[in-house]
């Protein structure tokens, strides 16, 4: 977070920008009221600041005006706005004033809590602006959830946003990190959350939106945010709604063979399930938070790599908040009712048997996994050989301590599966309930020759510059990280 500065309240943002006699435009609202226009005008001087304030409220006015879009709470009907109020403002004022001004246009299109409370509470708001007269316009764009339970108290945090994002725009967009941080200004997490967000255009073209998203949730405007393989910035509601989920979490440095046959082959099986066959199915490849700041810090650099190689292979990716798996699962609930799956190794099942992580919950581990197995919620474990549990005792790709494992010596012919792994005994119970009732499977069709690959291992040859880590991850990502030079590859080295 950046250092403490005053805050300015809302109006006060809104005189800031009225008194600025270089700023001119329009403001265009669908939805939740005039709300952001409003503190303008309520601020004074708006008549130095506002060429137009439109609200295009009924679906035939707005359709006429801005052309049809499959949805009016949309990023195509957002966009549709933010081009054709821009176009006019340059129509009609470029000749009179465009050598002094920088024009603008606020628009929003959003859905705030109807009077039986049945819909979904969600808006986009995008700013379009100048940096200079007669400069080519940039483009902020968030969508945001309002969390508030009254309509007024929604509108009212609309407005505010709407606000903190044009004067962000305005007077931090030399700053994205610190744009990021005012837009919850005067506002709170609890009342508003900003789930996706994207820059473009000159006055941003060195920023990467994929670290811009990573900081929603660094900073607490989101748990969540998503990525398609091509590094697009996705939002999520976009992505997961009504579908059947299927997750691996992973630390995925680097995306191995053993990630990639674990999630192609739950997904052989979670296609199978009864409650999935014929349904629109999204899989996705997560990475915690805490995972990412296991260093101690965030590594950018690091960050885009795994992101970057696992789109490579054709993975959309979730960085989220939630290290318990209950909570990732009660995410995916906002979005669909279909079923969830998750897969995972070994590891990773012992630690959700850990108690210590559910120390804050009045239930503990009971109430945990009543969360996490309602509705539809099946773990498929993807098993390891049993040298792995004396030499890599502690979770490969995930954090926190594996004190559930047992330390007793093996043959290293045994394999450890979902029906022979070693639970501590006053849970056993509990988890032979959770097997026979299916809540938890083994995965099937795997292949052997992967199960003494693991991350951390690849990781260490890379760096000890031992060619035999190519045998262990994808061949696109073998290609990745030479060219790219990631994880510490040095090519002279291998070659040498």
């Amino acid at each position: 977070m950046s250092e403490q500065k005053e805050l300015l309240t809302t109006n006060r943002k809104a005189l800031t920008i009225n008194l600025d006699e270089s700023r001119y435009g329009t403001f265009a609202e669908i939805g939740a009221g005039q709300e952001v226009a409003r503190v303008f005008f309520q601020a004074g001087g708006a008549s130095g600041t506002i060429a137009k304030s439109i609200s295009a409220y009924d679906m035939t006015f707005s359709d006429a005006i801005y052309g049809k879009a499959p949805r009016y709470v949309s990023r195509e009907r957002l966009l549709l706005m933010l081009d054709r109020e821009y176009q006019l403002l340059n129509e009609r004022l470029a000749a009179q004033r465009g050598d002094r001004t920088t024009f603008f246009v606020f628009a929003n299109t959003v859905s705030a809590r109807n009077f039986k409370g049945t819909n979904e509470a969600h808006g986009w708001l995008g700013v379009r602006f100048q940096t200079d007269p007669g400069s080519e316009p940039s483009d902020v764009l968030l969508h945001v959830r309002m969390w508030d339970k009254e309509n007024v108290l929604q509108q009212q945090a609309l407005g505010i946003i709407g606000v903190n994002l044009i004067y962000g725009a305005f007077y931090y967009h030399s700053d994205p990190k610190k744009l990021i941080e005012s837009l919850i200004d005067n506002l709170s997490s609890d009342r508003i959350e900003v789930d996706m967000l994207k820059f473009t255009g000159p006055a941003f073209h060195n920023v990467d939106n994929r670290l811009m998203s990573l900081c929603l949730v660094q900073y607490g405007l989101t748990n969540a945010v998503m990525f398609g393989p091509s590094g697009d910035v996705l939002q999520p509601s976009e992505v997961l709604y009504k579908k059947a989920i299927l997750v691996e979490r992973g630390s995925f440095r680097p995306v191995t063979h053993v990630n990639v046959d674990m999630l192609t082959c739950a997904t052989s099986q979670f296609v199978q399930e009864t409650q999935v066959k014929g349904k629109d199915i999204v899989v996705l490849m997560e990475i915690t938070m805490n995972n990412l700041l296991a260093a101690g810090e965030l590594d950018a650099q690091d960050f885009l790599a795994r992101v970057d190689l696992l789109g490579d292979i054709g993975f959309t990716v979730l960085i989220s908040n939630y290290s318990e798996y209950y909570r990732l699962t009660s995410y995916f609930r906002r979005y669909t009712k279909e079923m969830i799956g998750v897969a995972m190794g070994i590891n990773n099942l012992i630690e959700i048997f850990n108690e210590k992580y559910y120390e804050n919950l009045e239930g503990g581990i009971l109430e945990s996994f009543g969360r996490l197995f309602r509705n539809a919620v099946k773990l498929y474990i993807y098993p390891m050989r049993q040298e792995g549990y004396d030499r890599y005792s502690a979770p490969t790709d995930n954090a926190g301590t594996t004190s559930n494992v047992t330390t007793h010596a093996f043959a290293s012919s045994v394999l450890i599966n979902a029906k022979n792994v070693h639970i501590v005994d006053h849970l056993r119970n509990l988890y032979a309930h959770l097997l026979e009732a299916h809540y938890i499977e083994c995965i099937v069709g795997f292949d052997p020759s992967y199960l003494h690959i693991f991350s951390r291992e690849v990781l260490r040859r890379i760096k000890n510059s031992d060619p035999s880590w190519e045998t262990m991850v994808p061949a696109a990502v073998v290609a990745a990280i030479k060219k790219r030079g990631l994880f510490g590859y040095n090519a002279v080295k291998q070659v040498g």
